[in-house]
């Protein structure tokens, strides 16, 4: 049941889109709700007083281990998730990475899975804000 009206208010979440040099996205498969189970992009949430993209920064590296810096917001995402009772708005960015690290699941109680993937053979099902942010990308490009 959702919570009561006077508990109800966006959340800030955020997202990045980390791609290879041969055009692969990293995505992770998530282990929690909202959309426990589809593959997504890297990222959580904003803390208090936190700078969203030093969020990016943060979360990237907390899930993935990868050390990244922001390149661009790319588009804003609003998730509505009435069953939960949960409104996410989240910033995703382009991210690049710094260095050569190789990335892998760092947080196994929130994920489930980490992959590299073109863009023609995805997994399913994305979340909404991978799906968005995929529809961004190719009028970006």
């Amino acid at each position: 049941m959702p919570p009561s009206s006077d508990l109800q208010h966006p959340r800030l979440g955020c997202g990045a889109v980390i791609q290879r040099a041969d055009g692969a996205l990293l995505l992770v498969q998530r282990g929690r709700q909202p959309e426990q189970g589809h593959w997504g992009l890297p990222g959580g949430k904003v803390d208090w007083m936190e700078k969203v993209e030093d969020a990016v920064v943060r979360e990237v590296q907390e899930e993935t281990g990868l050390r990244v810096a922001v390149t661009r917001l790319l588009c804003v995402v609003d998730h509505f998730e009435p069953a939960l009772g949960q409104h996410w708005v989240a910033p995703v960015y382009l991210v690049r990475a710094l260095d050569a690290t190789v990335a892998s699941v760092k947080e196994p109680e929130a994920l489930l899975g980490l992959g590299w993937f073109m863009t023609d053979a995805l997994p399913a099902p994305l979340t909404l804000s991978a799906r968005k942010a995929l529809e961004h990308l190719s009028i970006a490009n």
